[in-house]
């Protein structure tokens, strides 16, 4: 597989290389392929494309993965949103940092990362939801610590200045929490092998609830924003890839 996510996530694209027999692999195209994997896959797994490629090609290097944060899933969410402290949060995560501060550290694992881009995600009414993040490859937690740290930051909870000392010093611990899985949809992945398979599709959020503002009526609505968000997904292989 080319890509691990938490338990919870939602996963629209990930890879993975299947070995074959020569002699099977020269009587079958696409079309069979994915017919004979739906077959046997679970109902929540689909498998919606498939390109053959030269013998040993590794699925794990990869150009980028991008991925959605739905942070409204998170009660320190605010209903109003300073868009100006949104873009200055997302951007100061953006570029070459030490995410130290922001992950889950795997000793003798390098930290370093580059966050090719992070910017609000904006839904189809216009209003802010959470964030898109897209780089060659991400650590265990860093996404959603990355939603965490704006949340706090446009929540009035941390100055940005804060952020950036999470960044700039990360050997000095600081906790700026983790948002739950739920949230998170690991979006897309381009290859150098796929001719774009896949890319340049965007969530189709024109059934998103808006969550409400009380604390018990927050909790009950985040099991409304988990189907919503598999609806996204399920909705996305249907229309997309015409599975069905």
């Amino acid at each position: 597989m080319s890509s691990r996510t938490d338990a919870g996530v939602s996963v629209r694209m990930n890879l993975a290389r299947i070995d074959l027999p020569e002699a099977v692999s020269r009587s079958i195209d696409d079309t069979k392929i994915l017919r004979a994997l739906n077959d046997h896959l679970p109902e929540d797994v689909v498998a919606w494309g498939a390109r053959r490629v030269p013998v040993w090609s590794p699925s794990r290097p990869v150009v980028s993965r991008k991925y959605y944060y739905r942070s409204e899933i998170s009660r320190r969410w605010p209903i109003e949103i300073d868009m100006d402290s949104l873009q200055r949060a997302c951007s100061v995560l953006e570029g070459g940092h030490d995410f130290a501060n922001l992950c889950r550290v795997e000793e003798g694992r390098d930290t370093e990362r580059k966050v090719e881009v992070c910017e609000p995600w904006i839904n189809s009414e216009g209003r802010p939801i959470g964030i898109m993040v897209c780089a060659q490859s991400f650590l265990w937690n860093q996404v959603r610590r990355m939603s965490s740290a704006v949340t706090g930051v446009i929540s009035g909870e941390i100055g940005v200045d804060e952020l950036e000392d999470a960044l700039n010093n990360p050997h000095n611990p600081v906790d700026l929490g983790m948002d739950p899985p739920e949230g998170l949809v690991l979006w897309e992945i381009e290859h150098d092998l796929l001719d774009g398979m896949g890319l340049n599709s965007t969530p189709d959020t024109s059934n998103f609830s808006t969550p409400p503002q009380g604390l018990r009526e927050h909790d009950i609505w985040t099991g409304l924003c988990k189907l919503e968000m598999s609806s996204m997904i399920h909705t996305e292989w249907i229309n997309q890839y015409g599975l069905f």
